[in-house]
């Protein structure tokens, strides 16, 4: 299995402002002595050795996350926030072009699925999606959001084939098998999990960890344990999360718990909160491993959701 990353953020895409972009300069030029210019390996190794807040960044873009394993003509896609217009420009590029995308749409909050009126692939023709959702109210929504007033071009007007599926059982696609699971959100909003016989992958954004998630009976075991990977909301801090309860989110001390709960071998760390700038993105990323080591939990890596991020099971 092969994930992407295109879009990372939660409640409203969050671009970074010229201000903090100076602010990244003014650090980067501070850090600068005259050593550091010598030679070519000498400001590579400046460049190297900077922050990763400073090089580079977490991104702006609404949740999208994309999964691919080994047919290069078809994508699976969950949600589709404004991630998914970076990930159509990227399809684009690809030989062979992507023909066939199946969507799974955690929820319809507008973060998750603003993106789909910009997704180029759903005006070509010779392009067919599957839209897959345990809501009932699906092909509406998504209608809905690309009507006068809001929006000038109609679903409608879109060249490609698209179906809308409501799930009732998992889905198979190639030696895929995805299940669902409904999470603690407004509205709810539905976990995926992916397996294919060797990897098991799970995409779960959204949701407010509570106690019911952690009780080790059948049906949370069956879908959460040993995940090779989990994708996870952890929007707040612990010290947010207490004052903001009951909005739907989770800190990121729950996931590591959770993680160590269900014996998850690799924590993905996701929705950010849109307030938020690189450098307190990756400080909770440090606060998250050293909380893992106080609380002497082994054998988890940690990682910090990033657009252009990419990671093979």
């Amino acid at each position: 299995m092969r994930i992407q990353f295109w879009g990372v953020r939660g409640s409203l895409p969050s671009p970074q402002l010229p201000s903090q972009i100076k602010s990244k300069v003014f650090a980067i030029l501070e850090r600068l002595t005259p050593e550091d210019l010598l030679s070519p390996e000498s400001r590579e190794r400046f460049i190297s050795e900077l922050p990763p807040w400073l090089f580079g960044t977490v991104g702006g873009n609404t949740p999208c996350v994309s999964l691919s394993n080994g047919d290069p003509k078809n994508r699976i896609i969950f949600d589709c926030g404004s991630g998914l217009r970076e990930m159509g420009i990227a399809m684009a590029r690809e030989k062979p072009f992507p023909t066939h995308y199946d969507v799974f749409l955690s929820h319809l909050h507008w973060d998750h699925i603003q993106g789909l009126p910009f997704f180029g692939p759903a005006y070509d023709p010779t392009v067919t999606i599957d839209f897959y959702s345990p809501m009932k109210n699906l092909e509406t929504a998504l209608s809905g959001q690309m009507s006068s007033p809001y929006f000038p071009v109609h679903m409608q007007s879109m060249g490609s084939q698209k179906d809308f599926h409501l799930l009732e059982a998992p889905s198979v696609i190639g030696d895929m098998v995805i299940t669902y699971k409904k999470l603690s959100h407004p509205g709810d909003s539905y976990a995926f999990r992916v397996t294919d016989g060797k990897n098991r992958f799970i995409y779960a954004t959204d949701t407010e960890l509570s106690t019911e998630v952690f009780i080790k009976n059948e049906e949370n075991a069956s879908f959460f344990e040993n995940a090779d990977l989990v994708v996870i909301d952890s929007q707040y801090t612990l010290g947010e999360a207490i004052t903001k309860y009951n909005w739907g989110h989770s800190a990121f001390s729950m996931g590591v718990d959770f993680a160590a709960n269900w014996g998850i071998k690799h924590l993905v760390l996701f929705h950010h909160d849109p307030t938020y700038d690189d450098r307190k993105l990756f400080n909770i990323l440090q606060s998250a491993r050293w909380y893992m080591e106080r609380m002497n939990i082994r054998g988890i890596e940690i990682s910090l959701a990033m657009e252009g991020m990419e990671i093979t099971l």
